[in-house]
């Protein structure tokens, strides 16, 4: 089978690929065109630079959010829809989303998830700084949430360890969290983050109404 042609597609994909391996720690363009078994200035006439890469990772990922909207549902429901949506795609790529949070994109494929989110906001009736604000809010929800599931290390590398051992804590100091270890120590990640949602979502009714 012939190998694919060099394409700035194929190089923000091996990027991708090495990013979930290694952490984004790894990645440069030396990195890269040895993965693809290409002479590094080649990539040059794709990607211009090491941060354009990047800019690249950031955009290929956020592209393959998949959104089911409704215009006609009510905008809580739109909006747990959409921070689903983006933690779906935060858990297939959870290294190359630190990518996706740490760059400023302005390329449709980066703006789109804003757009859409935006829009839903405003819709609903929030002013611009209260939208902006709960964008903001939910995001960090989603990235925090995802590192509590995945676990990391300095370069994103997935840890898994306990939280609390029931028989070293103790008990006479630390009462509650004692009696509360066997909680503490197991975490169902699909509940506790939609527990979470609803609590954010209940939380901007709230804000909404007293607004009002």
């Amino acid at each position: 089978m012939p190998t694919e042609p060099l394409s700035r597609r194929r190089i923000v994909a091996a990027a991708i690929g090495l990013i979930e391996r290694e952490g984004a720690d790894a990645i440069s363009m030396r990195r890269i065109a040895a993965d693809l078994g290409v002479g590094v200035m080649s990539l040059y006439n794709h990607v211009p630079s090491k941060d354009v890469l990047l800019d690249g990772v950031a955009e290929a990922v956020l592209s393959k959010i998949e959104f089911t909207d409704d215009p006609d549902a009510h905008w809580t429901d739109r909006v747990r829809l959409q921070a689903r949506a983006f933690r779906q795609i935060a858990h297939h790529y959870p290294r190359s989303l630190m990518v996706v949070v740490s760059r400023q994109l302005h390329s449709a494929a980066g703006l789109l998830p804003v757009e859409r989110a935006l829009a839903t906001l405003r819709s609903a009736g929030f002013g611009g700084a209260d939208a902006v604000r709960i964008l903001r809010m939910f995001i960090a929800y989603i990235v925090g949430s995802l590192l509590r599931e995945v676990g990391v290390t300095p370069t994103f590398a997935p840890v898994h360890t306990r939280m609390i051992k029931a028989d070293s804590v103790d008990a006479a100091l630390f009462p509650e969290v004692s009696s509360l270890a066997p909680l503490l120590d197991e975490c169902d990640h699909e509940a506790e983050f939609e527990f979470g949602l609803e609590l954010l979502i209940q939380a901007i009714v709230a804000h909404s109404a007293r607004s009002r």
